[in-house]
């Protein structure tokens, strides 16, 4: 829990529990869709420092809808700080296969090197992508168009250089890509009703990522996970008239 006190914004005659010393990040995504309107809101924990996400849609029995939002570095395969071959710092075309593989193979878009990541040849849309929010917000987004009667919110997010006891810097010597996420990715997730809605729905840990990205399986041993868990304090998706 978080030491500082707590209070009300009105934002969409919903109640919000942002930290009374932050103003929270609004951001938006897929402006032109129509349907559903929605409001996914994510107070950051004492975890949190850059960590990379996504967020979609899935009909009630798994199927893929759609993406939401993802940090843009994944989304376009470009890494602000990833070329550092003139000595200092530019962008360069970086994909990391373990810092969101579950909604990589979820989405199950394989390019031609084998990975289910998006790269700078078939990057996700602009609409749906973004810079990853520095504290917490409020992302105001929409389904493409009228979807099912009830949907899955989910939601990934990784934080890199956190490594714990279990998860250490030397557990997997021969692994690149280990080495770019640490603790595995955390994934949350919400059943949400969109004919009667409730006036939001709390997004719960359904388990964690592969390790290196290697296969889209989801994981239940979170007892080896520590900060991962903190990264995201609170999440919660409300359906806006």
């Amino acid at each position: 829990m978080t030491l500082f006190m707590l209070i009300t914004l009105t934002i969409a005659c919903t109640t919000s529990r942002i930290p009374a010393d932050e103003v929270p990040d609004h951001i938006s995504s897929n402006p032109r869709g129509t349907g559903p309107k929605l409001e996914i809101e994510m107070i950051r924990g004492e975890g949190h420092n850059h960590p990379l996400m996504a967020i979609w849609a899935e009909d009630a029995d798994g199927r893929f809808i759609q993406t939401l939002y993802v940090s843009e570095s994944i989304g376009k395969g470009v890494f602000k700080h990833g070329d550092a071959s003139r000595g200092f710092w530019m962008p360069g075309e970086i994909r990391r296969p373990a810092a969101l593989p579950y909604w990589a193979h979820r989405r199950g878009i394989q390019s031609e090197d084998g990975l289910y990541m998006p790269s700078p040849s078939n990057p996700i849309a602009d609409a749906y992508t973004g810079p990853t929010p520095e504290i917490s917000f409020i992302l105001h987004t929409r389904l493409d168009e009228e979807g099912p009667d009830r949907i899955r919110i989910l939601f990934e997010i990784n934080q890199t250089w956190d490594w714990n006891e279990y998860w250490t810097n030397n557990k997997f010597p021969e692994d690149e890509e280990y080495k770019t996420s640490c603790q595995p990715a955390v994934v949350y997730a919400a059943e949400v009703d969109l004919i009667n809605p409730q006036p939001e729905y709390s997004l719960k840990v359904i388990g964690r990522s592969h390790h290196s990205g290697a296969n889209g399986d989801l994981f239940d041993d979170l007892e080896t996970l520590t900060t991962a868990l903190h990264i995201a304090e609170e999440i919660v998706v409300r359906i806006v008239d």
